[in-house]
């Protein structure tokens, strides 16, 4: 990978890999006096995120939409690592008012912002800004809390963000021109494409835009997992797209949740991935760039190019304010 000047970096590359827990990955960190927030962090990988960084030592907020739900995810995380201290807080990342509550009930620094909600693949819906709620979900909002907790993250020093992209970028990038599917037809999967490229160029952003507050920014994909992440699909569509086989059964390549958590808990809490920002990383690894023939993995240079992240930042901040 080469930064904005055309310089030569350094891959990152840890002692972890495909089949690599979340607590493995977190076993031998000490955040002690550390504090996080992590989005939809009370179903699928978010529950595993949480309890691999909450086994850290670290204060661990769950921000979710069902405080049932997370009430009873943080209570059994306690149990299960003896940290008392996981808390829970209301967040809906499709309603700008209960992001703007998150950011007003949130006192003190925050050193890791793990913006691991999202959804996939879901029929043609727009919110009530006329924003394709894919986008609007997966980058969007995040996008206003990440902006909304700022001072927040940057009162921390080296604060990292870490945005739960997906392979699913390769898909498409982040079609400019009709981001909102309003002259084009919609495609569901060109919709969630572009939403996890965003996710990515707004690492790159991040890191550009707020490397001398000492916040970096890096994208994440966790691997296939089966959760319900994909409650909007059609059982049928598992065959056609060769995740299950004939019976039903998960088809290799496929991970656990726990597995699923590794990738972004390695990135938030590493000492090698300490200052650095601006990428995207898979297994527990800084990924290599995509190729047309290889296999499906790696990153698309239209999802970490700088002149991107910076137009897709402009952009979102001109659709926050019409």
């Amino acid at each position: 990978m080469v930064d904005r000047y055309g310089a030569a970096m350094p891959r990152i590359i840890t002692p972890f890999g495909f089949a690599t827990t979340a607590l493995e990955a977190a076993a031998s960190i000490d955040l002690t006096g550390t504090r996080v927030v992590i989005t939809g962090a009370a179903s699928g990988i978010g529950v595993e995120t949480a309890r691999a960084v909450a086994s850290t030592g670290a204060d661990v907020t769950i921000a979710a939409r069902n405080m049932t739900v997370a009430a009873e995810v943080a209570a059994h995380i306690t149990a299960s690592t003896g940290n008392p201290e996981v808390h829970v807080q209301s967040l809906d990342l499709s309603d700008h008012l209960s992001i703007a509550a998150f950011v007003d009930a949130w006192q003190g620094p925050l050193h890791v912002l793990i913006n691991n909600a999202g959804i996939m693949a879901t029929p043609e819906t727009r919110t009530a800004q006329g924003c394709e709620v894919q986008f609007a979900t997966n980058h969007i909002g995040h996008f206003v809390l990440t902006l909304g907790l700022h001072s927040a993250l940057g009162s921390a020093g080296g604060a990292r963000v870490v945005n739960l992209s997906s392979i699913g970028h390769r898909r498409s990038p982040v079609m400019f021109d009709d981001i909102h599917f309003d002259s084009r037809a919609y495609d569901k999967w060109a919709a969630y494409g572009q939403s996890k490229t965003a996710n990515v160029l707004f690492g790159v952003g991040i890191t550009d835009r707020w490397a001398a507050d000492g916040i970096t920014g890096n994208a994440v994909h966790p691997g296939g997992i089966m959760t319900n992440l994909q409650r909007h699909m059609d059982p049928e569509e598992f065959k056609i797209m060769g995740w299950v086989d004939a019976e039903g059964n998960v088809r290799q390549g496929f991970k656990t949740a726990e597995q699923g958590a590794a990738t972004a808990v390695t990135v938030a809490t590493s000492p090698l991935v300490a200052g650095i920002g601006g990428r995207y990383f898979e297994d527990c690894n800084e990924a290599e760039a995509a190729t047309p023939d290889g296999p499906r993995s790696g990153v698309e240079s239209y999802a970490v190019d700088p002149g991107l992240a910076d137009r897709l930042w402009d952009e979102t901040v001109r659709l926050l304010s019409r």
